[in-house]
């Protein structure tokens, strides 16, 4: 029997990956204030340790986490990506 995507799923998929990126942002401010030199990311599935040299991949992912964001959005609320172009 196939899985069927419901509402429920598209929320909760909705809800992790806000938590992950919520997690990566919070990674990038506490190396870029440079008090600290490595930090753990654990997003409830994976946990690991960051270091000021993986900003730039972190920033990366939080792109990626964004763009899987906005897909998962426009399933749930029936959309996608508007864009205006002023004239």
């Amino acid at each position: 029997m196939a899985s069927e995507i419901t509402t429920a799923w598209l929320q909760a998929r909705i809800a992790a990956t806000k938590a992950q990126i919520e997690a990566y942002e919070d990674a990038i401010l506490a190396l870029s204030l440079g008090t600290v030199k490595s930090y753990t990311i654990s997003t409830g599935q994976t946990t690991q340790v960051v270091t000021k040299k993986d900003v730039v991949r972190l920033q990366v992912d939080i792109d990626s986490l964004y763009s899987r964001l906005d897909y998962l959005d426009g399933r749930l609320n029936g959309g996608g990506t508007t864009y205006v172009r002023a004239v």
